[in-house]
């Protein structure tokens, strides 16, 4: 016979489930259910268990029978008793010191770097929490009961209309809501557009770019074809028979610079007569600082261009919100690929999202962090050129991040030595196509966004530590 017992959470705070069974009567049933329950990790340590009259009442039991269980697994160890604070998990069990010698046997855990000058994320403890929460509210309250049903493929219409507006004031984006289809971000958009059957065929791609987007495409079974990069961007002029390239015309990543304005109409050219496309990778549009905003290549053909954007950068990757504003001959495919139901954005931080960008929340963070990053910035490069002047700083017109320009043969000695100081990066090699005939360059990618403020400043002490010294 089984018996099950859940108390109820104002006996002890939190719900357990107990099974009485096996021999020996329910008293040594309750004693084998507690030590399991202990055993397990169910009950941790410290955890009060409820009192004998209200266990005894839940199980239908004697009183006697619950004390005895308890004085036994006292006596053994697995609790403690004391007077005025109840009956508890005790500190030390079996469990635990398992655990311990489970822990000693497994291999020691890399340690989190002290200084994390990784590129790609913001600076997360600057998330505008308040004025987060004030819209969520809002949405919340505000949201008509059907909201909290099935969710549109397309997105929410009040976060599709938020973002026409904004994309065209601040990015020069020519489109209409529905045109906009909202995704989980970048990675999302491409896997819809090449995962679903969207687009097909080679991609052409900048020679440096994420290896993680180019792995992507290729198990989606686009092969990519690198375009060499010089002072004014990608090589368009070397697009062949592709039919798709992909860009970050805005800040190229990760050695930085617009695409310049004649290569931007060259590559609007070459989409029309070739009827391809141009994907426009928006990472971190918002963000320049020494120069006139560069408008969105799709402003120039909303036909040609799929641009693609999200909050990863301007709020927090972990909020999943992005967005495709598409050529009007993708939208019906782009909404097949991804299903009859909303299943990878949050319909709720889509309303939050669409009051955040319509109350002007939005504008307002992003000024702030433009202001932050560039004093990061400028401290960065005023750093290095006291501590290192032989290292050239590069890319650091817009963006969140910065390339170190090495001495050749340098790359790989400059990442281990910033490893030693603590300090995580990445070597400018990491990006590189493989299959690029561009020569190679030596250099860090150095994101200045992700430390918070008060540690910025030893992060870069540690940097110009690991900084090769001038041959």
């Amino acid at each position: 016979m089984t018996e099950s017992w859940v108390n109820s959470a104002e006996r002890i705070g939190a719900d357990l489930h107990l099974e009485l069974s096996g021999p020996g009567g329910r008293r040594a049933a309750l004693i084998r259910a507690l030590r399991d329950a202990v055993r397990s990790g169910r009950l941790a340590p410290g955890t009060r268990l409820p009192p004998y009259r209200s266990l005894a009442a839940d199980l239908g039991v004697a009183r006697n029978t619950v004390a005895d269980a308890y004085a036994e697994l006292v006596a053994e160890g697995w609790l403690t008793a004391r007077q005025g604070s109840g009956t508890r998990v005790a500190d030390r069990t079996e469990s635990l010191r398992h655990a311990e010698r489970v822990r000693r046997k497994a291999p020691p855990r890399a340690r989190a770097p002290r200084h994390d000058l990784r590129q790609g994320t913001p600076d997360a403890s600057a998330f505008p929490r308040a004025a987060w929460l004030a819209s969520y509210r809002r949405a919340v309250q505000q949201a008509p009961n059907e909201v909290f049903g099935p969710g549109d493929p397309a997105g929410r219409r009040e976060l599709r209309d938020a973002l026409t507006e904004y994309l065209a004031r601040a990015r020069g984006v020519r489109t209409e809501p529905g045109r906009i289809v909202i995704c989980s971000g970048f990675a999302h958009a491409l896997r819809l557009l090449f995962g679903g059957g969207v687009l097909r065929g080679p991609v052409a791609v900048e020679a440096y770019g994420l290896a993680f987007h180019r792995e992507l495409l290729r198990t989606a079974g686009a092969r990519t074809v690198p375009l060499p990069l010089d002072d004014d961007g990608a090589r368009v002029d070397r697009l062949a028979r592709e039919r798709a390239v992909l860009l970050t015309p805005a800040h190229q990543f990760p050695t930085g610079g617009p695409l310049h304005a004649e290569r931007r109409t060259a590559v609007v050219d070459w989409a029309r007569a070739r009827g391809g496309v141009v994907l426009e990778d928006d990472y971190d549009g918002e963000f320049r600082y020494d120069r006139k905003p560069v408008g969105a290549v799709q402003g120039l053909d909303p036909e040609r261009v799929i641009h693609i954007g999200s909050v990863s950068k301007s709020l927090s990757p972990a909020l999943r919100l992005g967005w495709m504003v598409l050529p009007e001959r993708y939208v019906g495919a782009v909404l097949e690929a991804k299903g009859e139901r909303e299943a990878w954005a949050s319909v709720l931080d889509q309303l939050s999202l669409a009051d955040f960008i319509a109350c002007g929340s939005y504008d307002r963070h992003v000024r702030r962090m433009r202001q932050r990053y560039r004093s990061r910035r400028d401290r960065l490069v005023a750093a290095l050129a006291e501590r290192a002047p032989h290292v050239a700083v590069t890319g650091v017109a817009a963006g969140l991040h910065a390339v170190l320009r090495l001495p050749p043969g340098t790359e790989r000695s400059a990442v281990k030595a910033a490893a030693r100081q603590g300090v995580a990066l990445d070597g400018l090699a990491e990006f590189r196509h493989p299959e690029t005939d561009m020569p190679a360059a030596d250099g860090l990618v150095v994101g200045y966004a992700t430390p918070s403020e008060h540690a910025y400043g030893a992060a870069l002490e540690a940097l110009c530590r690991a900084v090769p010294s001038p041959n």
